[in-house]
C-alpha cells in the first residue's frame, strides 16, 4: 500500500480529466483557430470548457484568459496590474508568504522603483484584517494576496480587501490567488471584489502545464498592460500562441467532475481530525498550523535527527509515502513561510508538509502514522 499526501504539490489526475485529454488527443486534435470543421471541433471544446471554469467563479467566459498555469497567471497578474495604475500610485500590498511567483514579481517590481509591504503572519501563519487596513493607503495600486497559504493551509483575510481599497479611497486592482482555494471552498469573483483570480488545473485533478487568469471585464487591462508575447491573436492577445486544446478539455473535465464544496469538506474535515488525533499521539510531534487553517493542510515538525529532505526520502523509498518539505517551486529550499512565521531553525529544518484530497483515506493515514512513530524511534533526536 502506498500513500500520496502531497495533494497541494499536485494531485493525480481524474478519469474525467484523462479521458477528456485522451479524446482530444487522439479524436479532435485539429488546430482550434482552424476555421475549418476540425478546427472549429476543438474550439468547440475550448468554449465549453472556458464556460466551465467562468461559472465556477461566478464570472463571464470573456473574463477567463488561459495560462500555463498558477505561475504564469501570478506574473500576468502582478505586472499587469500595476503597470495598468502605475499613474495612479506606486504602492504594492501583499504578505510576506505568498507562492513565490507571487513574492518574485514582487521583488523585481521593487527593483523597478514601486512600494513593496510585505504584511508579516504571527506564529500561525495569520495575517489580520487590522494590518490589511493599516497598509492600504491612497498610494496603493495593487493588493495581492492567497486565499488559502500553501504550506500552512492559513485562510488570509482576502474578504476584507474590498473593504480596506474603498476606506483608503485606493485606486488599488485587487488579486487573489485561489490555487489552494480553487475546487475546495467556494469562489465568487463578484463577492469578492476581486479584478484578478489565479487557478490552476493540476491541484483539482486536472493536467499539468494549463491554469487560468480571471480578469474583470471592468478592471481596464489592455494587452498592452503585459508582458507581451506577438504572433497570435489567442486569449485576447494577451497569449497568443496556438490553444492547448487537450489540456484545457481536461480542465475543464476536471472542474466539472469537482464533488460539492460542502460535502468535500465535510469528508476532509473527518480526515484531518483523525490525522491530528493520530500524530498527535506520537511523542514529539509539533503541529505547525492551527486547527482553523484550512483543513487540506497539516505541517509538522518531526522530532528526529534527520532533515525533512531525508525524512522525505526516507518515507518514500522505503514505505510508499509521499508528503513535502513546503512548496514544491522551492526545490528543496528552507521554507519562507515557516521563517516568516519566526520558527526556529531547528522546525524549519525537520518539518513537513502533509495534504489531502477527496480520494485520501484513513488508512493512509494509518500508514503515515506508524511509519513516522518508526523513522523516530530509528532515528531519535538525541543522536545530534
Amino acid at each position: 500500500m502506498t500513500a500520496y499526501l502531497d495533494n497541494s504539490a499536485t494531485t493525480k489526475p481524474c478519469e474525467e480529466c484523462i479521458n477528456a485529454v485522451t479524446n482530444m488527443l487522439e479524436n479532435n486534435w485539429g488546430n482550434p483557430s482552424s476555421l475549418h470543421n476540425l478546427g472549429i471541433d476543438a474550439m468547440k471544446e475550448v468554449i465549453l470548457a472556458r464556460d466551465e471554469i467562468a461559472q465556477s467563479l461566478g464570472a463571464n467566459r470573456e473574463e477567463i484568459v488561459f495560462t500555463s498555469g498558477g505561475t504564469e497567471a501570478n506574473n500576468l497578474a502582478l505586472f499587469g496590474a500595476v503597470k495598468a495604475r502605475k499613474r495612479l500610485g506606486s504602492r504594492i500590498v501583499t504578505t510576506a508568504i505568498e507562492h513565490e511567483s507571487v513574492l518574485q514579481s514582487a521583488q523585481e517590481l521593487e527593483k523597478q522603483g514601486f512600494e513593496v509591504v510585505y504584511l508579516q503572519p504571527d506564529r500561525d501563519g495569520n495575517i489580520s484584517k487590522k494590518q490589511l487596513f493599516n497598509a492600504v493607503n491612497k498610494d496603493t495600486i495593487l493588493v495581492s494576496m492567497m486565499y488559502i497559504n500553501n504550506e500552512v493551509g492559513t485562510i488570509m483575510p482576502v474578504e476584507a480587501i474590498k473593504r480596506a481599497v474603498k476606506k483608503a479611497e485606493s485606486p488599488a486592482l485587487i488579486h487573489i490567488d485561489c490555487v489552494q482555494a480553487y475546487g475546495k471552498i467556494p469562489i465568487h469573483a463578484k463577492k469578492l471584489g476581486a479584478d484578478l483570480i489565479t487557478v490552476s488545473a493540476h491541484k483539482i485533478h486536472g493536467p499539468k502545464g494549463i491554469g487560468a487568469l480571471y480578469i474583470n471585464k471592468d478592471a481596464n487591462l489592455t494587452n498592452q498592460n503585459f508582458a507581451r508575447t506577438f504572433g497570435g491573436e489567442q486569449e485576447k492577445k494577451i497569449r497568443p500562441g496556438t490553444e492547448s486544446a487537450p489540456l484545457i478539455a481536461g480542465f475543464g473535465a476536471a472542474v466539472q467532475a469537482l464533488t460539492p464544496t460542502a460535502e468535500q469538506k465535510r469528508y476532509v474535515r473527518e480526515l484531518n481530525g483523525y490525522a491530528r488525533e493520530q500524530l498527535g499521539k506520537i511523542n514529539g510531534i509539533q503541529f505547525n498550523n492551527g486547527e482553523d487553517a484550512s483543513p487540506y493542510i497539516i505541517n509538522i515538525y518531526i522530532p528526529t535527527f534527520m532533515r525533512s529532505q531525508t525524512i522525505l526520502q526516507e518515507l518514500s523509498s522505503n514505505y510508499g509515502i509521499y508528503v513535502s518539505n513546503g512548496s514544491a517551486c522551492a526545490k528543496g529550499e528552507k521554507s519562507h513561510v515557516l521563517t516568516a512565521m519566526g520558527l526556529d531553525n531547528e522546525t524549519l529544518d525537520k518539518s513537513i508538509r502533509i495534504s489531502f484530497c477527496r480520494y485520501n483515506t484513513k488508512e493512509e493515514i494509518d500508514l503515515l502514522a506508524n511509519a513516522l512513530r518508526e523513522l523516530i524511534e530509528k532515528h531519535p533526536l538525541e543522536k545530534i
